[in-house]
């Protein structure tokens, strides 16, 4: 099973949300749908960035990781993702 680290982004105000998942997609939706109280005041959401584990334990790490990142370094981290992805 594959864990995923993601960053949405607001097309609302260009606020970002960082989160884990195992479904990046169903996670997307949820989040666009209001099913989350944090995220359903900034909606839409559209998935800007994502990294896969093997580990629960590795994604965990990482999505605390990004959670100390300052916005500065997340929009340059979101685009060497965008430029690596084609």
């Amino acid at each position: 099973m594959a864990y995923f680290v993601y960053i949405l982004q607001s097309e609302q105000d260009n606020s970002y949300y960082k989160g884990f998942t195992e479904n990046p997609e169903r996670r997307l939706s949820q989040h666009n749908n209001g099913e989350s109280r944090y995220t359903s005041r900034k909606m839409p959401w559209k998935l800007v960035y994502q990294e896969e584990f093997l580990t629960k334990r590795e994604a965990l790490q990482r999505e605390k990781q990004i959670k100390r990142f300052n916005s500065v370094y997340l929009a340059q981290l979101i685009q060497n993702y965008k430029t690596k992805a084609g």
